[in-house]
């Protein structure tokens, strides 16, 4: 099977409030060949991110459990306004939440292209890239 190519150039907003989780995301995105990061440690730095950009995010790459807004919400608030173009929920939650939380998200309209189970896999991460459409 052949690899999908993806665009590198792709604006990335990961969310993440572990300094670990965050670093080693952020970290393993750049591995990837993604060099237009933008990283926020909280729901609020990251709509203080999305606020002073440009333009709108490509991809949000959010944790659903952070302390100060749900992930889903975050993706809901930011798709709204216009602030990101799609989204991927990042979690340690079991396969059977994040399934529902795809499908309230489907129910809203929002631009989520799935769910990925930390800790990131390049291959995971490859094949929901493979849905987005920036």
């Amino acid at each position: 099977m052949k690899t999908p190519v993806l665009k590198h150039d792709w604006r990335i907003l990961l969310v993440e409030d572990h300094p670990f989780q965050l670093r080693a995301t952020q970290y393993l995105l750049e591995s990837f060949g993604f060099t237009q990061l933008t990283a926020a440690d909280s729901a609020k730095s990251a709509l203080q991110q999305m606020l002073k950009a440009v333009q709108p995010f490509d991809i949000l790459l959010c944790d659903q459990c952070l302390p100060d807004l749900a992930g889903l919400d975050l993706i809901e608030y930011a798709s709204h306004r216009g602030m990101i173009r799609q989204a991927i929920l990042l979690s340690s939650l079991t396969a059977v939440e994040l399934d529902k939380l795809e499908v309230m998200a489907y129910e809203h309209g929002l631009p989520l292209l799935g769910y990925l189970i930390k800790p990131l896999k390049q291959s995971d991460f490859r094949n929901l890239l493979t849905l987005a459409s920036v």
